[in-house]
Formats: structure tokens, sequence, C-alpha cells
């Protein structure tokens, strides 16, 4: 071990070394989710020097033309224990030296099901690092899990099940499921880490059922899987009503405080809620819960009544804002509204003004639309309320097709219920803001975040002509989905034109700054590229993204998220590209980036996404300045 990790408060003040990052713990960098790297070394006036530092190919990738599936893999690299730890589609954990990308070990689990029970593709976020007292095998811990539900525990040291934890090593987070569920609480999302408890969301299977499971988080000891807590977001006499509002994504903890941060997702059925009429408070929500017992201490809700599949997408991000009358513990909550919510985060209060706006009703028999909802003043939304009218080129390119199309659509706004005709979404369930969640400068109090802008149309069918159709589908490319229990089936379609441009106008991405002293716009661009028939096409329209950004304290900002697969570095005053790489798909991560003897590296996982691009990939890759 060097001497800059031995003594890294000596490297710190050494006049020639630059600041460090020695650990990338968590699925947003740490449990607070700022996406934030105290390294300094990679600045703007160097950073398009960056190079290829080293890659490998971990084999586990489907392009679902075969037997298999689809894979999608959305994993952040886990810098800790002086090993990068990154987890794949087929639920295998690999451990890499963090400097060269030597495989160090490699966990292979068995008689795991690589089916896609509850999603419509095989998915890995990632895997959990956890670090107990002393010394010993399975002091140190990573944990995977997989779309069975199971959470698998190996030795960090050695990529040996620890058999103190659930059977042999292997929780079944099932057992706590319904006896009658009709999917299981598939564990895609690594755990979110609250002192010596993981906290445990599940995925479902979407928009195809009213009754499921009631949305739950199960807090269990990070060393046996002993279930300590669990916390409802729906009370459990409206079992066999509804079901889901269930926590799919990453967790943010204030461990000081003693809270855990849960982004509550919508009910079911999820585009109509006719019978589900009764208020579900925690529904579409950020809850502030007590981390040792999973008590509420506190709630807000986005919307009221979801019926848009606006699930509460990211964990909301933790910083203490600098204010002259001494900082504020806030929490940014990003949604697919395209609404970022500023709340503190001890109270639930808004840290800027949140009013309850009228929207439109409802003309679905028994379907009875909240009359309002909460708008925050600030910051401003990605997108207008507007969606701003047929993009002419499109129109132009399909004689007509997007113009006559929307002339049979209902458009009221945002908000504008799903109905009978069909309604033009924008935003629609695909964002606004998506679940990589925004990145943030704690000394500066500056959030960076990308967004989309994407237009679909939601249409409900009454039951008795939707079971004459053929139904199947996916979030990607639309479709049929029968939200069984309810008088009415669900189309999605994208709004495109028959040669598949979009019927909405550019920009399609942004990136965006904000200043959250003020709630102040500071710059927004459009980001990304769109590439479709081999052509890319203007830098201006952008490109929708999935995957977060992260930012350095030297003020460089690294995202991948584009659907043209390039990853790219942007100045953080500006928003301006400085530096762009070729990878083998769409990078639908976040990335890492972190300090290692003496020499800063940005890692990404490039596996692809069905929703922005069928193109996907099995690279680790790593960029670093020339040694």
């Amino acid at each position: 071990m060097t001497l800059f990790r031995i003594l890294p408060a000596l490297v710190l003040c050494a006049p020639a070394a630059s600041a460090q990052q020695t650990e990338w713990t968590g699925f947003h960098g740490n449990g607070m989710a700022q996406k934030y790297s105290a390294s300094t070394q990679i600045t703007p006036e160097n950073v398009g020097d960056l190079e290829k530092a080293w890659e490998i190919h971990t084999g586990d990738v489907s392009d679902g033309s075969g037997d298999m599936v689809g894979t999608v893999w959305s994993a952040t690299p886990i810098l800790a224990n002086d090993l990068l730890y990154i987890g794949t589609p087929f639920y295998r954990i690999l451990a890499v030296r963090p400097d060269t990308g030597e495989i160090v070990w490699t966990y292979e689990p068995e008689d795991t099901a690589l089916e896609p029970l509850t999603q419509p593709e095989l998915k890995n976020r990632g895997v959990t690092y956890w670090e107990g007292e002393g010394d010993g095998p399975c002091v140190r811990r990573v944990y995977i899990g997989t779309m069975d539900a199971e959470l698998h525990a190996v030795d960090a040291d050695t990529g040996a099940l620890c058999a103190d934890f659930g059977e042999a090593g292997i929780l079944n987070v099932n057992q706590w499921n319904k006896p009658d569920a009709n999917f299981p609480l598939s564990q895609l999302q690594p755990p979110t880490v609250f002192r010596d408890k993981l906290l445990l969301g599940w995925a479902g299977k979407d928009w195809h059922d009213v009754e499921n499971p009631l949305g739950s988080v199960f807090a269990v000891d990070a060393r046996t899987g002993e279930l300590e807590w669990t916390f409802l977001s729906i009370p459990e006499d409206y079992d066999g009503v509804t079901g889901t509002s269930n926590v799919w994504t990453a967790m943010s903890v204030d461990e000081e405080n003693g809270l855990a941060y849960l982004p509550v997702s919508s009910p079911s059925a999820d585009y109509y809620g006719g019978t589900r009429l009764e208020e579900i408070p925690l529904a579409t929500s950020v809850t502030a819960v007590d981390g040792d017992t999973g008590e509420v201490v506190w709630s807000r809700q986005l919307v009221k009544h979801d019926i848009w599949d606006y699930d509460t997408v990211s964990a909301p991000t933790l910083i203490d804002i600098p204010n002259e009358d001494g900082p504020i513990p806030a929490l940014v909550q990003p949604t697919k509204m395209g609404y970022a919510f500023v709340l503190n985060r001890l109270t639930g209060e808004p840290v800027f003004p949140i009013e309850d706006r009228p929207v439109p009703a409802s003309d679905v028999e028994g379907e009875v639309a909240s009359p309002t909802q909460p708008v925050p003043t600030l910051p401003a939304p990605s997108m207008d309320d507007d969606w701003g009218g047929v993009f002419g080129l499109a129109d132009l390119a399909s004689f007509g097709y997007c113009s006559r199309t929307f002339d049979e659509l209902r458009y009221e706004g945002r908000f504008t219920p799903p109905s009978l005709e069909g309604t033009l979404a924008y935003p629609a369930t695909a964002g606004g803001y998506q679940w990589g969640g925004g990145a943030v400068d704690p000394e500066s109090g500056i959030l960076y975040i990308n967004s989309s802008r994407i237009a679909q149309i939601y249409q409900l069918i009454e039951r008795e002509e939707y079971e004459t159709l053929q139904t199947g589908g996916s979030e990607a490319e639309g479709g049929l989905f029968p939200m069984t229990g309810a008088p009415y089936g669900f189309r999605l379609t994208n709004f495109l034109n028959p040669v598949g441009m979009p019927c909405w106008k550019p920009p399609y991405g942004l990136m965006s700054a904000i200043d959250l002293k003020t709630g102040e716009t500071l710059w927004e661009r459009p980001f990304g590229q769109i590439q479709k028939w081999g052509f890319y096409m203007p830098e201006s329209w952008g490109s929708p993204t999935i995957g977060g950004p992260v930012v350095t304290a030297s003020g460089v900002i690294f995202i991948g998220a584009s659907m043209d697969a390039r990853v790219r570095a942007l100045d953080a005053t500006t928003g301006d590209v400085l530096w762009k790489a070729q990878v083998e798909a769409p990078a639908v991560s976040n990335p890492a980036v972190y300090d290692y003897d003496g020499r800063q590296y940005v890692v990404f996982a490039v596996g692809g996404n069905s929703i922005i691009k069928p193109q996907v990939a099995d690279q680790l890759v790593a960029y670093a300045l020339p040694d």
C-alpha cells in the first residue's frame, strides 16, 4: 500500500498534489446520493488528454436474438477494500484491480434462473459493499440481488459465500411476499446501507395487474439477513384492491440524523385509478423514515392519485445548502414530471414554495382524477407545461401524419388524464428526470442534472374490445398492457411518425446546472446526440438519456447516458463538451470517479438499454490522463 493511500492527509497538504477520492462505495457514490468526487487531477484544462487506461468484457450479455432474452446493464462500479466491484446481468460479481482491470476473483451463483420473471430483459444495477468491525472472513461483504428475489452475500476479499447470511449466504427475500403473489420481489437495485442494516426495495411486473403485492421496504441485518423492520407504503386493508407503490430505485441515507429517504412509486393499476379512489398518502412520494425502526418521520406526496406512472424515480440527493444564516439540511427529489422538489430533509417542508395548481379532469367512466397537483415554483421544470406543437420536419416527412394524429388526441397540458380517444402525455413516463438522478457539488450548492423530453400517447381500451386485441409490448417499444382487474386495458404508443422520427420538437435531452441557494437555473444545454439510420442527428437536438452524471471538485462533469454510445466530459461552468469517447453501447449507468495510487480514473459500465437504443454490450472501461 502506498504512502498516498496510508496518509491521505499528507497528500492533501502537499503543495504539488491534488485532492483524492479514494472510495466510491455506493450506487450514487455515497449514501447521500451526491455523485460528487473530490478528485482534482483531471481538470477542464487537461480533460481533453484522457485516454483509455484499461477495459474488460464480462461475457454476460445477450441481444435477445437467441434463446436468451436481452440484457440491460446499469451497474455502478464500487471502489472499496482496494478493489473495484461490479455486478452483471447474469448475477455474477467481478472484483478487479482499480488501476489495471485485472480480475482478482469472480463469484458465480449456482442454480439462479436467468429468466425475465418481472422485467422483459435481464437487468442488474450493480452491487452493494458493507464493512463490519474486526478481522476474519466476511468482515467485508459484497451483495448482489437476482430477479427471482434472492440476495447473495459474499466475502469481499475472496468472493466466497458468507455462510452466516440467510441460508448459506443467500437470503430469500420472497419469504416476505404475499403467499399468492403474481410475481417475485425482484432484487435488481442493490441494497442501500444504513449503518449495520441493508434496506431492500424491489421491482415488480409493470402495467399488468390491478392487484399486486403492497409496496414495502425491508431492513435486514447486514450480517445475518434477519428482518429488523418493514415499511409499507399502502395500508394492509388495501390488499386485493391495489398494490405496488414500491421502491424500485436507490434510496439515500442521512446517518448523522438517523434518517433514510424512500422514493416511493405509483400504485397499480398505473394508468387507471377507479379501483383505488381512496387516498393513498405515501404513494408517489418521497418519504423519510427512522433508519433504526422504519417509522415514518415525514412524507411529501409528489403526485396525487397518480394515473400517469410518474414513479418517484431516483434517490433524493442530500445536501447542506450554503446559506448566510447557516446551512439548510436539504434534499432534492427529481421526478418524471421534470420537477425538482427541494425540501428540508429533516422536516419535509419546502425550501422553495410549492403551489397546488388546478389540472384537467378525467372524462373516463369510473375515474376521478385529482383536481389539483403540487408544483414547485423553483427550480424551473426541465420542460414547459405546453408541449410546443408538432415538429414540422417530422410532419413534412410523414405527409402530415403527426398533425393528423395530434388532432385526434386529448391534450390540455401537463397532467392531462389518460383517455379512450388517446391522450398526449408530455412529459411521459419516460421522463423528465430519470433514475440516474443529479450530481451536486456540496461546496457550491450547484446541482447538475440531465433530463429527457419525450411525448407518448396513453389510451385506455374498454375491456371487451381489449380482449379481442393481440396483447404484448414493452416500455421501449410500447404496445398493449392488460391492467387485469380494471375495466380497461392500456395502449402505450411512442409519438413517432411512420419512419421513426419524433413528432414533438427538439431538444430531446438536456443538461442543466441549478443553483440550490436561489433555485436559479444557471445554464441549460442540449445534451447527447441521436444516432439513427447510421447517421448522427444535429447536436442541437440532444438525446433522450438514461443514467446520471458525476461532478468533480475541479469542475468537470462525467456522464454517459446518451443514445449515441459516447461518454463525455463537460465543463461544469458552461456545459460545454470538453471530451468524448466512443464506447460499445449507450452507457446507461452512473460512472465511478476515484483516485488510486495517485492517478484519477473515470470508469463506466457500458451495457445499453433497449428503451433508448437496441444495442447492448458487456464493456467495463476506465479512462485516465497519460501515466
